[in-house]
């Protein structure tokens, strides 16, 4: 991953990658921030509006403000062994609970690239990380897994433990924290990178409008509450998942082992096996950025949860999906009936429109609109759209307002908000101690 980022790092001209550049100190006061950084030519200052802190579950930024994360350290050892072989397992993620081959503890099996398979062994807190580590004691658990006549060649070997705590806010003055600096969950559910890319999009957008003047300094405020919000989430499916892969009390076990053997017989049963609920974008259910409803709309979809994708073709009938016609900015997306003439609507920003038209009945539509035909249906199903049924979507893909009937006026009170110009109050959360 780190050499993707790299390469497009270099391809933006306002990003740049400064190697064996060492952040040592940090003072900040109203207009911005002071950094004094160490390099192999000598140290210099560098003076910066803001700071976004994604350094790590380590956070040297973190431990120089004096802050700390709290929530609760899990006393287990987890083993992880890559092995390179050739094997005809099918590409999904395999979990087994106190098998015959590793007796009273969990192992996990998934396949990585290039022919490489990663087992997870569950080892217990009392084991010796050192020890563990050694190939005398790895080779035999992961040929008990395999069988002895499966050839295999150990690639990298490592022993973890995890946990999962947040700071207790993630903004400090002109200070934001992301990623693993200010959450850490188990590796259960893929929670980790991909909350750190949700905190990426949610800030990213915000923090644009802010130094191009286009929303107040506020607008930064609901980027700590949001995302903190989302880490209570992931803490929360987190703290269930490790509570039933490695259950530590014997309720938990009791109910884990029932689960297990139910779930052979019974479909319902099936839904509580728990080996990780994947990570999903969070509901930004509270945030002072949205616009209730004033009509009633049906289905799962509701103003802060994200925009559903769908297939969507162009006026020239060219495949493509909705989401990927949305852009970086907000945009308005408005369900059409059949052959409807659609105008722009005059708002205090410019934003782009996506008309949506059922299909074999795209309209003319007005300057600054894009027309799209919803070829299968699914967009106005996903949305229970009807014709005039509007959606405004914020940069990060979250509905931040809708409405049945929508005209200028709605959309700019909507915008005003979703952009923190309406003053509003986040609500205070503690941090989840699960």
């Amino acid at each position: 991953m780190e050499g993707f980022l790299v390469e497009r790092a270099q391809a933006l001209p306002n990003l740049e990658l400064r190697w064996k550049h060492q952040v040592t100190g940090l003072a900040q006061d109203a207009d911005g921030v002071t950094l004094t950084i160490d390099t192999p030519d000598g140290a210099y200052a560098l003076r910066a509006r803001y700071v976004v802190a994604a350094d790590g579950s380590r956070s040297p930024v973190r431990r120089m403000m004096g802050l700390e994360t709290h929530g609760q350290t899990f006393k287990d050892r987890f083993l992880i062994a890559d092995v390179r072989m050739k094997a005809d397992f099918p590409n999904e993620r395999w979990f087994w609970f106190d098998p015959p081959f590793h007796p009273n503890q969990s192992v996990l099996l998934h396949h990585q690239p290039d022919n490489v398979w990663r087992i997870d062994f569950q080892l217990g807190w009392d084991a010796d990380p050192v020890a563990e580590k050694q190939p005398e004691r790895v080779l035999p658990r992961v040929r008990a897994l395999l069988g002895d006549d499966v050839d295999f060649e150990l690639e990298w070997v490592s022993i973890y433990t995890f946990s999962c705590e947040r700071m207790d806010r993630f903004r400090h003055g002109r200070v934001l924290f992301a990623g693993d600096a200010a959450h850490r969950v188990s590796p259960f559910g893929a929670r980790g990178a991909n909350s750190g890319l949700q905190d990426a999009e949610n800030l990213a957008w915000k923090l644009r409008m802010v130094l191009d003047g286009e929303a107040p300094d506020a607008l930064l405020d609901t980027y700590a509450s949001e995302r903190e919000l989302a880490a209570d989430e992931n803490i929360r499916h987190s703290t269930h998942s490790t509570d039933f892969i490695t259950p530590k009390s014997p309720a938990s076990r009791l109910f884990r082992d029932a689960v297990l053997r139910l779930a052979k017989h019974y479909a319902f049963a099936r839904t509580l096996v728990n080996s990780g609920r994947l990570s999903t974008p969070t509901v930004l259910e509270g945030s002072p950025l949205l616009t209730p409803d004033d009509a009633p709309f049906a289905g799962p979809l509701v103003p802060g949860a994200v925009a559903p994708d769908a297939p969507a073709h162009d006026r020239e009938g060219r495949d493509g999906w909705l989401l990927s016609r949305l852009g970086d900015r907000f945009v308005v997306l408005r369900f059409c009936a059949a052959g409807e003439h659609v105008d722009a609507l005059p708002l205090p920003l410019p934003l782009p429109m996506l008309a949506v038209f059922p299909s074999g009945g795209i309209g003319p539509v007005a300057p600054g609109v894009t027309a799209l035909e919803d070829v299968d249906g699914l967009a106005a199903q996903r949305y229970d759209a009807r014709p005039g049924t509007t959606y405004l979507i914020r940069p990060d893909q979250h509905v931040c307002a809708r409405w049945r009937r929508a005209d200028a006026d709605k959309l700019a009170a909507a915008l005003q908000r979703a952009t923190g110009r309406i003053a509003a109050t986040p609500p205070t959360r503690a941090p989840l101690t699960a």
